[in-house]
Parts: structure tokens; sequence; C-alpha cells
């Protein structure tokens, strides 16, 4: 197998700079286009390169940036987020109302999308360990000791894809080598799910303690935070709870143990500090995604989220697409004391940046002050009482992204804001969790402190007597919504609505329940089918 080093290597610069992200501010750019393995990895420098191909491939479908990736799959069928039509626009061969809806087939293009960049990446991946296992790190100079770490981190980071692989479909293959065997054939979610948890228990430890050098990488906060996830989706992936593990891999992150930016993890004082724009720094930062328009790879996703005019409402110099909107049930949980709601969204009245002068609409709302609100419906035409749709939006319909702020085009870290992958409040609700659920899904104390140190940040000291969780109000049902109301825009949602049992049986504005368990999991898509007769299509789908 030839291992091609296409043109795009020269990104991998920006991630990681020879591991270090922060320390660098000119980067040598080396273009490879037709080089291969045989006389590649002559130093350190290349082993580097070589290993991090596959993280640059990893934002191309985990983070919001097309519109038909993980993300995608994982926020437009839950019960936060649509992509509705508005008037003549995102009607997009009613892809997004199908997701919505639960109707999708096997013949979504974006589902076809996202399957063929998943399994890109982990074929990059299982390439880099196939290739960095014949290196002879004496040979070219390098530390055997970094050599093994780096492997560690492969290894690790195939556990990451095919832990998102078997939360999309399930029954999958499993594949360790390229091109071996040429038509693998559909391994159970059980089968998966017990790969992925000898693949991150045997690798995780091997793994460097986070740190500064490992910005953009995976250190062992990571690989914890992927086996704290493992575990608490053990029940529904495999069949079998494991809350002791989920809590003692929490547990290996909260104490420090695993390294952290600045030492022990802690959690941002702040809503606004975990996604800010010198966030490549945040102390609650566990995996994170290094994007930089300084060094070239940009951070290009939040269009998806906005409008047309928000560069003239945050002083950017991006524009939206008038796409993602937050759905109206959802926006009404946040209390209106909740920091939240006016610190994570655009919302109600806009004006430029820095004026008290209207921002003005440009289709239902031409010529009139544009004003977002928590309806999905044609009030531009009189609707004032129906409950709207996802055909029904207009221009103003919905609150829009606000969580992760770029700052102003003059500000020196315009722009530099990286992706949270995983973040220690996560691991916070995760313990909590694990602990209600070994206790008869009743709080424990321990349970309350974790989550009322996470939400605490949302209120002022006047509001939080009255906020604040007991062990009698911290019940399931609040566990999740409260969960939802944390990680909105995160890619959270589908993954714990499922594993609460609400995804199919559940009701939120334009979504009725389909109370069809086989729509837990993706179809795989028809072309896939095609390809491979080995594969097996998952059970409630027709090819």
């Amino acid at each position: 197998m030839k291992f091609q080093i296409k043109k795009s290597i020269y990104i991998l610069s920006t991630i990681a700079a020879l591991g270090t992200l922060n320390a660098c501010t000119k980067l040598d750019e080396t273009l490879y286009s037709e080089l291969y393995k045989d006389n590649f990895y002559k130093n350190r420098t290349e082993v580097l390169q070589g290993a991090l191909r596959p993280m640059t491939h990893l934002q191309s479908w985990l983070a919001p940036i097309r519109g038909d990736g993980y993300y995608y799959h994982a926020e437009m069928c839950s019960d936060q987020v649509a992509w509705p039509q508005k008037g003549r626009h995102a009607f997009d061969n009613g892809d997004h109302i199908r997701q919505h809806y639960h109707t999708w087939t096997v013949n979504e293009s974006r589902l076809t999308n996202a399957w063929s960049g998943m399994w890109t990446g982990l074929g990059y991946t299982n390439a880099a360990i196939e290739d960095l296992e014949k290196v002879d790190a004496v040979a070219i100079g390098m530390n055997p000791a970094e050599l093994k770490t780096i492997l560690a981190e492969l290894h690790v980071l195939r556990g990451f894809h095919y832990i998102k692989l078997m939360d999309m479909w399930g029954n999958i293959p499993i594949v360790t080598q390229v091109g071996l065997p040429k038509n693998p054939p559909t391994a159970s979610r059980k089968a998966v799910f017990e790969f992925i948890k000898t693949e991150l228990e045997t690798y995780v430890p091997q793994l460097a303690p986070y740190s500064a050098s490992l910005v953009g990488r995976i250190g062992q906060t990571g690989g914890y935070a992927m086996l704290a996830e493992l575990y608490l989706n053990a029940e529904k992936w495999a069949g079998t709870s494991m809350w002791d593990q989920c809590i003692a891999a929490c547990d290996k992150i909260m104490t420090g143990a695993a390294g952290g930016l600045g030492g022990t993890p802690r959690l941002a004082p702040n809503l606004t500090e975990t996604f800010a724009n010198t966030n490549a720094s945040a102390p609650e930062a566990l995996f994170q995604y290094a994007y930089s328009l300084k060094n070239g790879f940009v951070w290009d996703w939040i269009p998806l989220m906005g409008f047309a005019n928000m560069s003239e409402a945050l002083g950017v110099s991006y524009v939206g697409n008038n796409g993602y909107v937050v759905i109206p049930t959802f926006f009404n949980s946040y209390a209106e004391n909740d920091k939240r709601k006016k610190e994570w969204f655009l919302f109600g009245p806009q004006y430029k940046y820095g004026t008290t002068t209207p921002i003005l609409g440009s289709e239902e709302y031409t010529g009139k002050p544009l004003v977002y609100v928590n309806t999905i419906r044609r009030e531009s035409e009189g609707d004032l009482t129906t409950e709207g749709g996802m055909t029904k939006g207009e221009e103003n319909s919905g609150a829009r992204f606000h969580k992760y702020k770029t700052g102003l085009t003059a500000d020196p870290n315009y722009r530099e804001n990286h992706f949270m992958i995983y973040r220690l409040t996560e691991i916070y609700f995760n313990k909590a969790e694990a602990l209600m659920r070994k206790n008869n899904n009743v709080a424990t104390q321990e349970a309350v402190d974790l989550i009322n140190l996470s939400r605490k940040r949302a209120f002022t000291d006047a509001d939080w007597e009255a906020a604040k969780y007991t062990t009698a109000t911290l019940t399931m049902d609040e566990l999740l919504a409260e969960k939802g109301r944390e990680f909105i825009f995160e890619g959270k949602r589908r993954t714990d609505i499922i594993r609460f049992g609400r995804f199919t049986k559940g009701a939120w504005w334009d979504h009725t329940p389909t109370n069809d368990v086989n729509k837990e999991i993706y179809p795989i898509p028809f072309r896939q089918m095609a390809n491979n007769v080995n594969l097996v299509q998952n059970p409630g789908y027709t090819n």
C-alpha cells in the first residue's frame, strides 16, 4: 500500500508546528505532491507530519463546517437546533426537513458524504499507524519513547473515529488495514464497542499528559474523555452498564492525573472564556480542534449559524447563510434570568455594531428593522397564532448562534477560536449522570454539587439561591434539560436524547414521535451498500 502524502499536508504545520501550536508565529510550509512512504519518514518532522495528517481531515466531518458531516447529523435531528426553510431559502431538497421529522432514507446525499468523510479519516489513521509501526526511531534520530506515544495517539484517534461511526450507524465493519479486506463485512455494534474499548483502554494510558505542547492533538485528557463517553453509553451501545468505569475515567481528568492546560483542568469562571478567540489555552479544554486565521487554517463554520448581515452586527468580515436556528420550544427552556440566554444567542433587535442604528431586513422584512423572534412562522403574512413549522420560516425566525465569539476584525486574535471537542464541564455532567444512574436514577449530593458548579456561572449571585439544584429538584429529566442548555451547538444532543430514551418517543415543536427504535441509528447509504456486497443494512431500512 502506497500512502501518498497529498498537497494538503502543509496544513499540518498550522495545527501543531511540530507538536507546539502556541509557541509558533512563523511556519515553514513544505509541499509534498508526489511523495511516498518509501522515501518519507526520514526524521522526526516527517514522522509528525504523517501522524498528524488524520487530524487535518478531522475538522471536515466533525466540526459544523459544511453541513453534511457528523455535527449536522448530531444536531439537525434533535430537539435543540433546526434548519428550516425561510421563504425562498433553505428548502435544499427537503434535506433538513427530513432530518427534523426523522424521515431520512438510504439515499441522503449528506449522509453519504458523512460516511465517506468519516471513513476517509479512519483510512488516513490506519495508514499512519501502518507506516509508523515500521519506522526505526533510532535510525532517524528520534526518541523511541516519543514514537511510541505518537503511535498510541493514532490508536486513540482510531478509537475516536469508531465511537462516532458506531454512534451514527451502529453495525459497521471493523477495519485496521488500508484496503484489507477488500469488502469488509458488517460487525455488530457490540463487537465494534468491544474493539473500541480494547483500543482505548490499551493506548490511553500510553498518551502524554495534556499540556500546551499538545494543543490540537490528543493527550490523556482527551483519551479519558473518550473513555468516559464510551462507558456512559455502554448500556445503549453494548447492552451492559459501565457506570463505575465512567466515574473512574472522569476522576482521572478531574484530579489532574491526565494533565491539563496550566495544570489540573478547571471550570471556566464565566460563560465566555472557553469559547473566546483566546481559547487555545482555555483551562477547561481537554481536546480541541486547532484553528488559526493567522496561520491560514481558518475557523470557517460560524457562517452556517448566522445571517446575511452578521458582519454589520458583530463587526466581523464574514456573513452567514441564514441556516441553523434554535427550536422555539428549546429556547423557552432557558429561564429569563439565565445569562446563557443572552450570552450565547443573537436574539431580538439587531443593530450595526457599536450603534443604535437598526439592521434592516432584506426578504420578508425589507426596509424594516430585523428583529429575531422565538417563532418560526409566516408572521409577515399575519400568522400570529400557529406553531409554524419547518417550511414556514422567515428571515428573522428563531434565535441564532453566538456561543463562539470571534472578536472584531481589528482584534489581534480575530478568528483564532479553537473548536472544543471535549471540555471539563462535560466530564462533570458525565460523572453526575453515572452517579445518578447507579443510585436508581436519583440524585446524590455529589451529583448535585457537580451540576451546580457548572450552572452557577449562568446566574447572578442574587438569583442563585432560587436557581440552584437540590437532590429533590435534580431529576433525570432535569439533568437532560440542563445538559441541553449547557451544550447547545456543541454536537452532543442526539447521543444524549437517545441514551435518555427521548429520541424516538419525544415530541418537540414541529416533530412528532416516530416510536421507531430503528431510527436510533442511520441507514448505511445506498451507494455504500452497492459498492460492498458484504455490508448488511441496518434494521428498518430498505435499499
